[in-house]
């Protein structure tokens, strides 16, 4: 009875957070709002995901996070080949998706149920096959995140499609925050790899209560075997593509942890989770807004194009300092942060620094692709990376390690960078001297802010400091080279006029209206 009093009260509470909708509201005015908020929630993930990590790095052993990472990628293997492809078919539609929300739901359902009982039973095959026994308990109990997803209301598909990220904002935040809070309370307690497994779990748990809450769609159980037909005809090549990047993405985890073991593959998925996701961030931002709005404006050829471009700019302007900070800053940011035990993981954080440069650059073509009704543009470009991931990983991982793993990936990214070029110009309708310009001024500017850096670090050695003192340092040195770049850029554009980054945001939201 209590359960029923309170549950209007809570929905009503987690409503009034994030307001009523509108649907008189121009796309222009969703798009602002859709970018603010999604940036509000990488910032938001980013803030308690640094803090986890720098908390749990120093609770932790390497090879906690190694038997965490074999069991994200068994379960990643087999969520990869059995892509529905429906949530980004849903979103594509012009039409009401409606009457497809009950087939999707019971598809999802169905697919859950079937990946956690095989996910229980190759569980010890996947223990065997890392050489870690240990392993076999943490991705059972890892498996209900599978299912908590799959029950997860298929409602909240029309926050993305609307661009209601506010609301999408609390649906996310509520399972960062209670994984944060659960992770960093086991880690003290049990000192063990399973904070890692119960703070996942409890996430994902939180996000399918929430679900239900921030959006009023309630589905319920029914299998159209016509509409799910229909929806597979455009999911088809999510699922390659899906496949792709598994293939691109995880092959090198699975080689890694295969060959050297646990305590390689928890030293190599850190330096790719720190390196690599801050330089592809500002893509995920976009692209979050950018795919529902082309989608949109796909028959708005001019627009779509023009959009595109400003994009790019902006995306490459962010995303050059990124990761030529990293590359800098990677070996003190390793020992003042997460402590000396880390530190033969720092070669691979330089090396995927340049791979997340090049990737947030092709990564641009993503949301263009599938907006415009081109999914297969992407396959094609995950093709190459797959390909060369297939081909290079075992050979370099034997001879060289780590690096040589990550010098792999940056191998896939450059064959993607290769084909994403005519792929995309097939839409953008540019000449080669329009991509080339959107990276020249970003480049010259990160060469300043590289000096900048290795002239403060002549000065102030934030290592020879205690820690306190040091992490402080650090900032100051980070905020000196971000200066330094925005001084440069600026002073640039005063001469370059084409290259205008506050003209290109202005832009970015102008073009994606649809008049």
């Amino acid at each position: 009875m209590k359960d029923k009093m309170y549950a209007p009260k809570a929905k009503e509470t987690i409503r009034s957070l994030v307001g009523p909708s509108k649907p008189d509201e121009s796309l222009s005015k969703k798009v602002v709002k859709g970018g603010f908020w999604v940036f509000t929630l990488r910032g938001f993930s980013h803030l308690f995901g640094i803090a986890r990590l720098m908390i749990l790095a120093r609770i932790l052993a390497p090879s906690d996070f190694g038997l965490m990472g074999t069991a994200l990628l068994v379960m990643a293997t087999l969520e990869a080949f059995s892509q529905t492809g429906f949530q980004p078919a849903l979103v594509q539609k012009k039409e009401d998706i409606k009457e497809y929300l009950n087939t999707a739901w019971t598809v999802l359902i169905l697919r859950g149920i079937i990946l956690f009982a095989i996910l229980y039973f190759v569980a010890p095959y996947a223990a065997n096959f890392f050489n870690e026994p240990a392993a076999k308990s943490i991705i059972r109990v890892s498996g209900f995140s599978i299912l908590l997803q799959a029950f997860a209301n298929i409602g909240i598909i029309y926050l993305y499609k609307e661009l209601e990220f506010n609301k999408q904002f609390v649906y996310e935040s509520s399972g960062i925050f209670t994984d944060f809070l659960v992770a960093t309370f086991a880690a003290f307690t049990l000192k063990s790899v399973w904070a890692l497994v119960f703070g996942s779990l409890a996430g994902n748990l939180v996000r399918c209560i929430v679900s239900y809450i921030i959006h009023p769609y309630k589905p319920r159980l029914n299998l159209e075997l016509g509409k799910t037909r229909e929806l597979f005809g455009y999911g088809k090549w999510i699922l390659g593509s899906r496949i792709l990047v598994f293939t691109g993405a995880q092959i090198d985890k699975i080689c890694v942890g295969r060959l050297l073991g646990a305590a390689s593959l928890g030293f190599y998925g850190m330096a790719y989770q720190i390196s690599d996701i801050p330089a592809t961030e500002i893509t995920y931002v976009i692209g979050r807004v950018a795919f529902p709005a082309y989608s949109k404006i796909q028959d708005h050829r001019v627009r779509l194009q023009q959009a595109y471009f400003q994009i790019t700019r902006l995306t490459i302007a962010i995303s050059v300092p990124i990761a030529i900070g990293v590359v800098f800053l990677a070996s003190d940011f390793t020992r003042i942060f997460l402590g000396e035990k880390w530190l033969p993981m720092v070669p691979a954080m330089q090396l995927f620094a340049g791979a997340g440069l090049i990737k947030s650059i092709v990564s641009t073509g993503g949301p263009l692709f599938a907006g415009s009704g081109r999914p297969n543009f992407g396959f094609y470009i995950q093709l190459i990376r797959g390909l060369i991931m297939i081909v290079g990983i075992y050979p370099l991982t034997i001879h060289m390690g780590i690096p040589g793993a990550a010098l792999c990936v940056i191998l896939s990214v450059v064959g993607m960078f290769i084909i994403w070029y005519p792929l995309s110009q097939n839409i953008a309708q540019a000449s080669w001297d329009k991509y080339a310009n959107t990276l020249g001024l970003p480049l010259f500017s990160s060469l300043f802010m590289a000096g900048g850096i290795y002239l403060s670090r002549s000065y102030w050695n934030p290592i020879q400091q205690p820690l306190i003192l040091a992490m402080s340092v650090f900032i100051g040195i980070s905020v000196i080279s971000i200066l330094t770049y925005i001084a440069v850029m600026y002073i640039l554009q005063l001469y370059y006029h084409d290259f205008d980054i506050v003209s290109d945001i202005r832009l970015v939201y102008k073009y994606l209206v649809v008049k």
